[in-house]
């Protein structure tokens, strides 16, 4: 006969359910504690699938993992022993002990997190390791980069196979990014970097990027603001900002001529003095285009196609990667318009064939974002096409162009139109004799 009075049993196994419940709920406060997806500090993102499906490998890393998005791939996991030998060089030149790092990191946990779009889920103690282990191995990397004292012999890096190549396109990528902050912290904490951590640590940085081709803008990189750089990739698109804004205006013309249309027009093109890539100037009365120079490793579509992605996930009023690439893919339609900018040494072309140039900026183009209210070439596209219109521009451009390209077509021409002018006169002469 029951009684209606529970079990002993039953009891028991109701606190147990009250002991997990509790459990459970201690661990989902944690986490909301810690983790804030949708942070206003969120500033590395996972590349939206629209973009990643166009280039995959532009967007993964082949050899190692920064930060929570690649951590714990199989194809990554070799390097893991790598981050702990720089961890131990890191540590060893430093009077700092671990717990001191990891006390640090803990007490910047939160806003660790809030700056990435996904953590991944993992607890406090792995992420903690994790954020050390990858921000020493990139002080090490960036050390190394300019510093070869620092180079151990063992190091396969910097010696054989020789995998610097690789690592610094993987640093490089929006989903593998450490916030520059955490970096800061570290180095000012172990004064690996002397005095003044954060100014060493920007310097290391852009020496990093400046023998890369045209990323790092050299000879005025002292007087740009990087107070508030996010990370590496923000790093670079800082650089080339550009000096002064666009008028608010609507862009009337969603079209330009092409290098070989201005070419056929008379445009002169001109390398540019700034190593701002957005730089791009046009003089519509001496008819000048000034573009600065370009240089096209294999890399070059990976850091561009990272910039972008950076670009359109963040929170940015004004999309000036997209701006560059919507112009250059206007200007660089076809494997002619290569050849003459590389003849005027504005891109210097290390690819294959100046086809594969074209086929870059058209497959850039694809799902590219621009504001036509902010757009930051309207006025050259405005002046390009206005250029284009006058019909002077193109009778001289032909006149020059198919009579006077050489100058024994020059010495031609002329001494037939001083013949027209004899003969014409004989004419005259000989008229007025008669009459």
């Amino acid at each position: 006969m029951e009684s209606g009075r529970p079990s002993s049993t039953n009891h028991e196994l109701s606190h147990q359910v009250s002991l997990d419940i509790d459990r459970l709920a201690q661990s989902v406060t944690e986490e909301l504690e810690i983790s804030n997806p949708f942070s206003d500090t969120c500033c590395i993102y996972k590349v939206p699938e629209r973009l990643r499906e166009l280039n995959e490998k532009a967007y993964t890393p082949r050899l190692v993992s920064i930060g929570p998005i690649h951590h714990g791939k199989e194809k990554l996991k070799a390097m893991e022993d790598h981050k702990r030998m720089y961890l131990k060089e890191f540590i060893a030149r430093t009077k700092v002990s671990v717990k001191g790092f990891i006390e640090l990191i803990k007490e910047k946990e939160t806003r660790l997190r809030n700056c990435y779009a996904e953590t991944n889920g993992f607890s406090s103690e792995y992420f903690i390791k994790m954020i050390l282990m990858d921000a020493a191995f990139v002080i090490m990397l960036l050390l190394k980069w300019k510093h070869t004292e620092f180079r151990g012999s063992r190091d396969s890096i910097f010696n054989l196979p020789y995998k610097r190549v690789d690592v610094r396109v993987d640093i490089c990528l929006l989903e593998n990014q450490l916030p520059f902050f955490i970096l800061e912290e570290l180095c000012g904490l172990s004064t690996i970097l002397g005095n003044s951590p954060k100014a060493t640590l920007i310097e290391l940085t852009h020496w990093f990027f400046y023998e890369w081709g045209s990323w790092a803008v050299g000879e005025y990189w002292g007087t740009i603001d990087f107070s508030e750089v996010k990370h590496l990739v923000d790093f670079l698109t800082i650089y080339h900002r550009p000096t002064k804004q666009q008028p608010n205006e609507e862009l009337e013309v969603q079209t330009a001529p092409s290098i070989k249309e201005l070419h056929q027009v008379g445009v002169k093109f001109v390398l540019s003095s700034s190593k701002n890539l957005l730089g791009i100037k046009f003089d519509r009365n001496k008819g000048r285009l000034e573009i600065p120079r370009l240089q096209f490793v294999d890399e070059t579509e990976i850091i561009i196609r990272n910039m972008q992605a950076f670009e359109q996930c963040h929170d940015n009023e004004y999309l000036y990667v997209g701006d560059y690439i919507f112009l250059m893919a206007l200007f660089v339609s076809a494997s002619k318009d290569v050849e003459i900018l590389v003849e005027n040494r504005i891109i210097d072309n290390w690819l294959s064939s100046n086809e594969e140039v074209v086929n870059l900026f058209y497959n850039l183009q694809k799902q590219n974002l621009v504001r036509s209210r902010t757009f930051l070439f309207k006025g050259i596209i405005k002046d390009l096409n206005a250029f284009c219109e006058r019909p002077w521009n193109k009778w001289k451009a032909t006149l020059k162009q198919n009579y006077f390209n050489t100058p024994w077509a020059a010495v031609s021409v002329s001494g037939a139109v001083i013949l027209l002018i004899l003969t014409v006169v004989q004419s005259v002469c000989s008229i007025l004799q008669v009459v």
